[in-house]
């Protein structure tokens, strides 16, 4: 089998990969127009910024996993990798620490016109009266929107800048939010008007696509500050724009037409009349967050290829529809579990999950189908009647709300 590492990854990740029972390719500057070129004999996959089309999973007919080498998977067409029963996983958590520093950089910048004021003096000015305006961080509210790995560091960090924590996510409970030491804020527009910063760390769905809105905006108060390393689309751009104007202090390390690669890009967020800092999309490029999300792949991957499991899945159903479990012991000999199987086929029951187990010194297994329907005494009848099966019991399974 064969390890395509689609994008650059962590030299020491790589050396580990090679370990592993797979030929490991990489190659980094592979785009998402010429991955479906480079799929012959892959079975795993590893990208980070390449996005994954269906298309090329489409024309993948050995892949079985695909790992994204960071948090979010919006680049990866995760129903067509399930139409063709292929695992997604990611990494999250693991570059946390590394987006939480970069939001107060972005913050601390915000507030002192940091950049401003180094390209004033590379410019060989003394500025130093209109750069002593700035108004500090101390007492101010953090709002923090989306309370995952990312939003839980930025919170831990907030009390030593003199900040207030709040959050919101949709997920969390006021208990929760006591749990973690911040205050809590119902919806956005609470955490929007309470705010005087507000940080982004949400994941881009269909549902959160443009859900800081003119509305949203429009609650903040005079003077607020507004960071986004999260995903570009989470805000409307035209309201964002507008807002910039009206004073809103703005600070982006993602945007909507990013370029792959060095290119000579313009940005034309930064040229929006008002405060506006940005950075080339690195908010997780710190060395150690990279080897931090590239040994996360590793375990993914050492799992998936020694033990047959996908930590950190992300298309795999979670609650099953089978409300029976067929519990079967057997002899374990060849040809046994095929011939329940095909049984099973004959009168049309469908099997969801099976587990089996050996017992140590003793020929005979245990094996448990989770199944759709529950099999009809015929169906059963037939099962008996193999000489291997020793007995076979039906389990009618609990609905869990």
């Amino acid at each position: 089998m064969r390890l395509l590492i689609a994008d650059k990854l962590h030299p020491r990740a790589i050396e580990e990969l090679r370990t592993l029972p797979v030929e490991v390719i990489y190659e980094p500057e592979i785009t998402k127009e010429t991955l479906q070129n480079h799929f012959a004999g892959v079975g795993v996959l590893i990208v980070r910024s390449t996005q994954v089309t269906a298309e090329a999973i489409e024309g993948a007919k050995q892949l079985n996993l695909i790992v994204r080498a960071g948090a979010e998977y919006d680049t990866i067409d995760v129903r067509a990798a399930s139409r063709r029963g292929i695992f997604v996983a990611n990494c999250p958590g693991k570059n946390s620490s590394a987006i939480a520093e970069l939001v107060y950089g972005l913050m601390i910048s915000l507030d002192r016109r940091i950049p401003d004021a180094v390209t004033s003096l590379r410019n060989h000015q003394w500025e130093r009266r209109d750069f002593s305006k700035a108004e500090g961080l101390w007492g101010k509210t953090l709002g923090i929107a989306g309370f995952g790995a990312i939003g839980r560091d930025v919170a831990a960090r907030a009390r030593a800048f003199g900040l207030n924590p709040i959050a919101w996510s949709r997920s969390l409970s006021p208990a929760r939010a006591a749990e973690a030491g911040v205050g809590y804020a119902s919806t956005l527009e609470e955490l929007a008007s309470r705010s005087n910063i507000v940080t982004l760390h949400l994941p881009l769905t269909e549902k959160t696509r443009h859900i800081v809105s003119r509305r949203i905006l429009g609650f903040l108060p005079k003077g607020a500050l507004l960071i986004n390393t999260a995903r570009a689309d989470l805000v409307e751009q035209d309201a964002l724009y507008e807002a910039i104007e009206k004073g809103l202090r703005v600070a982006v390390d993602v945007y909507a037409d990013e370029p792959k690669g060095k290119s000579n890009y313009q940005c034309t967020l930064l040229n929006a009349r008002g405060v506006v800092y940005g950075t080339p999309h690195i908010a997780a490029a710190t060395d150690q967050g990279q080897l931090a999300v590239a040994t996360e792949a590793i375990r993914v991957i050492r799992s998936f290829l020694l033990e047959g499991t996908v930590p950190n899945v992300i298309n795999v159903a979670n609650v099953a529809s089978g409300r029976f479990q067929i519990v079967m012991r057997m002899l374990d000999k060849i040809g046994t579990f095929a011939n329940v199987l095909a049984v099973l086929k004959r009168h049309g029951i469908n099997v969801e999950e099976v587990h089996n187990t050996t017992f140590e010194g003793s020929g005979a297994a245990c094996a448990k189908l989770r199944v759709i329907a529950r099999p009809s005494e015929a169906c059963l009848t037939e099962i008996r009647a193999f000489e291997e099966v020793l007995h076979v019991d039906v389990v009618t399974l609990p609905i869990f709300a």
